[in-house]
């Protein structure tokens, strides 16, 4: 029997995976809301001595470098700690952040906390996508990061609600008891990561064989054992990727500069680009400032401010979980554009009625109700795709050997544009007024022709399948490439699959020591039906 990881294997155990990884979107997402309604509050401004708009920025926006630095640093450390090790060190570096932050009276040390919790922010959003995918079956890979992000969120509705509760309290504790609850999601990743296995893929890479096929059982369940035909193929067809792309015998100066093996600067690039669009969207203005956006460009009361922030909160949430329905269906390419769309066309309505508001032109009670169902329709346009692809692709295009190190480059361009957003928003919108939400929408539109002409389908691929792609070096320009833009499985790719299995049968890729003959014909046609 294989070893059973929190009590499950199998399904079971692919849950238990997730609901770490989720914990850490979660954590992710609380921080993103918090502090932006934090802001907001008498106490806090008065403690902080009332910083003006500028530094009020500064001080949301150092948090996104703290998170740049933090993802770049799992380029070194993520395939040293671990998967669930990494996610256990960055949640340990978020705790001390939160303490720092909780126990602040000025604007440096509260800027200190803040780059401390972004440190470790960056660690674990740069590691969760990655676990997920490199444990979770094919059919199943797209779903399951939907829902880490749909649990992004429910923390940051999590963080709206519980501020705008906050907010009726006397004294410092409105402000401080809401940054210290960040702790407890640090005490939850406790709970759950040190029983959790390892990436397999990973492990394969660093040469532990044995482990490797352990987890590959214990994710396959079923009484599945190192022994199961069906887990001897998947290790043979990773480790056959892995010895064919060599990459470690290559220096980062020859991988960026395009000669090692055949698309790994670019793919690295895809995923880089996809999470900067997930950032410079504009999401982050309604993410980190919905609160100030309805004070400052709509001049609502702050009360009632709070409570539409926290209720755009549960639309976002109720849309992004409704993605999990169709990421898999539609695919990555479609959702993304049509998502996209949407967003755009939201930004363009908002322009236009606060363009008429601010001109005298309308009655400004009722523009304000439409700018402001407006910014709701976006929550929910964003969620059901923009939010999500950008955080999933990065985990499936890089290549196998490198899919760590361009997933911490993805997450370090995801913090970088997050912190460009975050720092204009408020001198934007004072200097800008309508003019500001124009920037967006041609932004959002240019997503569009992005992704039909760069960006090839990944679902309903194993990750195996999207090396084998760059390896035929496609060329850049991928839109009329039927075996990059279907949405089904490529016939080739199953085929490959099929001949390897017939191969190593006939070679006996698995001598006595390693125990075993090969998988039949009929167990690699399972396997890449259920292919991890």
């Amino acid at each position: 029997m294989p070893r059973k990881y929190w009590g499950g294997s199998g399904d079971a155990l692919t849950v238990w995976i997730s609901v770490a990884a989720s914990t850490v979107l979660i954590f992710y997402g609380y921080d993103q809301g918090v502090f932006g309604n934090v802001l907001i509050g008498e106490d806090f401004l008065q403690t902080m001595g009332h910083p003006s708009s500028n530094m009020q920025a500064t001080m949301t926006s150092v948090y996104n470098l703290g998170c740049f630095v933090g993802a770049m640093s799992t380029i070194w450390t993520g395939d040293i700690f671990g998967r669930p090790r990494q996610i256990i060190v960055g949640s340990t570096v978020i705790a001390i952040g939160a303490v720092i932050q909780t126990a602040s009276y000025s604007v440096a040390q509260m800027m200190c906390g803040r780059v401390i919790a972004g440190l470790g922010t960056g660690m674990n959003t740069a590691t969760a996508g990655v676990w997920q995918a490199e444990t979770s079956k094919m059919r199943s890979r797209g779903k399951l990061v939907i829902i880490q992000m749909a649990n992004c969120i429910t923390g940051f509705s999590i963080s709206n609600w519980l501020t705008l509760g906050f907010s009726f309290a006397s004294g410092s504790v409105a402000w401080r008891f809401p940054l210290a609850f960040q702790i407890f999601f640090t005490l939850l990743i406790y709970v759950l990561c040190p029983f959790l296995p390892d990436s397999p893929r990973l492990l394969i890479r660093k040469g532990k064989y044995d482990e490797a096929r352990e987890v590959i059982a214990a994710l396959e369940g079923d009484g599945a054992t190192p022994e199961t035909p069906s887990v001897k193929s998947q290790f043979n067809i990773i480790k056959d990727i892995l010895d064919r792309e060599h990459l470690t015998s290559y220096t980062w100066a020859q991988l960026l500069t395009g000669r090692g093996p055949s698309g790994v600067l670019r793919r690295m690039i895809l995923g880089a680009w996809m999470q900067a669009m997930n950032q410079i969207s504009g999401i982050n203005i309604t993410s980190y400032y919905m609160s100030y956006v309805f004070i400052n460009a709509l001049n609502i009361n702050e009360l009632l401010s709070r409570i539409l922030a926290a209720a755009g909160s549960v639309d976002y949430l109720i849309f992004s979980c409704l993605a999990y329905f169709i990421i898999e269906r539609f695919g990555r390419r479609k959702v993304m554009m049509c998502s996209a769309a949407a967003c755009c066309t939201c930004w363009i309505v908002i322009a236009i009625v606060l363009a008429i508001s601010d001109t005298g032109r309308g009655d400004s009670y009722k523009l304000g109700i439409v700018a402001v169902s407006f910014f709701f329709v976006f929550f929910a346009s964003f969620g059901m795709g923009v939010l999500g692809v950008p955080w999933l692709y990065p985990t499936e295009i890089n290549a196998l050997e490198m899919r760590t190190k361009g997933s911490s480059l993805a997450m370090a361009t995801n913090w970088i544009m997050n912190y460009m957003v975050v720092q204009v928003t408020p001198p934007g919108i004072a200097n800008l007024g309508w003019k500001f939400w124009i920037i967006w929408a041609c932004i959002c539109f240019s997503f569009i022709p992005i992704t039909y002409l760069f960006y090839p389908e990944t679902a309903n691929r194993t990750l195996e399948d999207i090396d084998r792609f760059f390896e035929t070096k496609p060329g850049i320009i991928i839109a009329w490439n039927k075996t990059a833009t279907q949405l089904q499985r490529p016939e080739e790719y199953i085929r490959m699959d099929e001949e390897f299995a017939q191969l190593a049968n006939s070679e006996k890729m698995f001598d006595s020591s390693n125990q075993g003959e090969k998988a039949s014909h009929a167990d690699v046609k399972t396997v890449h039906r259920e292919h991890v």
